[in-house]
């Protein structure tokens, strides 16, 4: 990335970010602005598993001559995975996820002013 632009992450809400090496490190490079899903962002959930079983269930030890190949293993994963849909049954009420972004917009900003 061009270094005069600034950097947008989005990560989980796991605490790896908390540790004081990484506080330090985010510290010293002011570019960066982190952005964290709630806890209970269950659809970011479902995306990561559905890449973690690509990586798992065909790419990990996969072998690939050139791009086109992987293109075409990742095509024919997506492919046999749509063959045999699986529902999301969504559990969570969303007046318990909004008040959970709320808390969370509430410690963003008071962690950013102090």
């Amino acid at each position: 990335m061009p270094a005069h632009l600034d950097l947008h992450l989005v990560g989980d809400n796991y605490a790896n970010h908390k540790h004081p090496k990484v506080q330090r490190w985010l510290e010293r490079h002011p570019r960066l602005h982190m952005h964290f899903t709630p806890t209970s962002a269950s659809w970011l959930n479902m995306v990561e598993r559905f890449f973690r079983d690509l990586t798992h269930k065909r790419l990990r030890r996969g072998v690939f001559r050139d791009l086109e190949e992987l293109m075409l293993a990742i095509g024919d994963y997506i492919d046999r995975h749509h063959d045999n849909p699986k529902p999301f049954i969504w559990t969570a009420r969303a007046s318990d996820i909004l008040e959970k972004v709320k808390r969370a917009r509430r410690a963003l900003h008071k962690r950013q002013s102090a």
